[in-house]
């Protein structure tokens, strides 16, 4: 197979080359035409799957749930349609018990032209996400899209039990656009590619261990990537008080280096 750009690929691209070949199953497909009321009302273009993809299909054997959100429709924003998408595909899961929980994350955040909508459709992402892994069900992220994973899907990104990026990809809570219209230039130039991903890249996240594995820009190489982390002995790290402990240990480090660099 041949080496492709993982940000240079569409969704569904991605998809037909991460998975065996031939077996993603898509619900809820385009032929469905299940759209985002909001979007229509407001004279906004719609797109028939909402922007995501979701079904399930198989990865080296492995039968798993994948997701991947489409980047080049309104940035991979969540809205209502887009969240409940999500959200039943991971209840799904629960059921179905695949061998893991596969999102191909690339999303701007919430559309704000849905507003309150979008921002209860990804807690209740988040918090399918957290109910998944409490079944022992591995829950991992791919990022690597040209548009990154911020907003609320950042911190669904983070909720999962793995997270992949390469060095393209980029991952924080606001993206560089939105600091910077809410502090101004000086906070925070957008246009500085540089300050850009040394701070939310792929390359950062990992140093900093908010990644757990980096890749170069192909989808094999995430392909890869994935079925390594799916064939961990330690593939599903549910959520404990020990865990959680551990994780506040480490922000409390940074709060601490942050000062002392002030």
């Amino acid at each position: 197979m041949n080496r492709m750009s993982f940000a240079e690929c569409s969704a569904r691209e991605r998809l037909a080359l991460l998975l065996d070949p031939g077996s993603f199953e898509e619900w809820l497909p385009p032929a469905r035409r299940v759209m985002s009321p909001h979007l229509a009302q407001l004279s906004v273009p719609c797109a028939f799957d909402d922007g995501v993809a979701i079904g399930r299909g198989r990865l080296a054997g492995h039968d798993i749930f994948v997701a991947a959100q489409e980047g080049e429709f309104m940035g991979g924003g969540v809205g209502e349609v887009h969240g409940a998408k999500l959200t039943g595909w991971l209840r799904r899961a629960l059921l179905d018990k695949p061998a893991a929980v596969l999102l191909l994350a690339e999303s701007g955040g919430v559309r704000l032209h849905e507003a309150n909508a979008g921002l209860i459709a990804v807690s209740e992402v988040m918090r399918a996400v957290l109910d998944v892994r409490a079944a022992g069900i591995p829950v991992i992220t791919l990022i690597g899209g040209r548009n990154g994973c911020f907003g609320g899907m950042g911190i669904v990104a983070r909720c999962t039990d793995r997270i992949v990026m390469s060095e393209i990809g980029r991952l924080s809570m606001s993206g560089p656009e939105v600091i910077e219209a809410s502090h101004g230039v000086e906070e925070f130039d957008s246009r500085d590619r540089a300050l850009v991903w040394r701070t939310t890249g792929g390359k950062h996240r990992f140093l900093t261990g908010d990644c757990d594995e980096l890749v170069e820009d192909d989808v094999l190489a995430f392909r890869e990537a994935a079925i390594v982390a799916i064939s961990r002995k330690d593939a599903s790290r549910p959520v404990t008080p020990e865990a959680l402990g551990r994780e506040h240990a480490v922000l409390s480090q940074r709060l601490e280096s942050a000062a002392l660099a002030a």
